[in-house]
């Protein structure tokens, strides 16, 4: 098993850091460089830079309430996120179709069983409400 995982190529597991300007803040922001190319993806999609992309997300959720403490993380995740929807058909693999042409609430809908509330494999669980 560990075999797939340990063959990966180092280079997609470096660090490397990114200056730039969140809400007219200057900042920079670390991540390995499998989650650079994600990014750079994603913001292509749409015809955004990786920094206009970033700028992008960090303001929606700022806006929506969102906590932006441990934003570098919050990208990680989005990035996870984005290639389980693509896997699942949520998101099409089709690269030259825009992020924002997608019905947001019908890629959500099935994220649910992406990720389900309760994951016993991920050691997750959500409080009943």
């Amino acid at each position: 098993m560990c075999k797939i995982f340990i063959s990966a190529d180092p280079e997609l597991y470096r660090c490397r850091s990114r200056s730039l300007r969140l809400s007219g803040v200057a900042t920079s922001i670390r991540l390995e460089n499998l989650f650079w190319q994600v990014l750079e993806e994603i913001g292509t999609r749409d015809g955004l830079s990786v920094a206009q992309l970033i700028s992008r997300l960090y303001d929606e959720l700022r806006d929506a309430g969102g906590d932006c403490a441990n934003f570098s993380s919050f990208l990680r995740v989005s990035c996870g996120r984005y290639l389980a929807l693509q896997v699942s058909g949520r998101i099409p693999a089709d690269a030259g179709v825009p992020i924002r042409s997608l019905d947001a609430d019908w890629v959500l809908a099935g994220e649910k069983s992406v990720f389900p509330a309760s994951s016993p494999r991920m050691g997750i669980t959500q409080a009943a409400s």
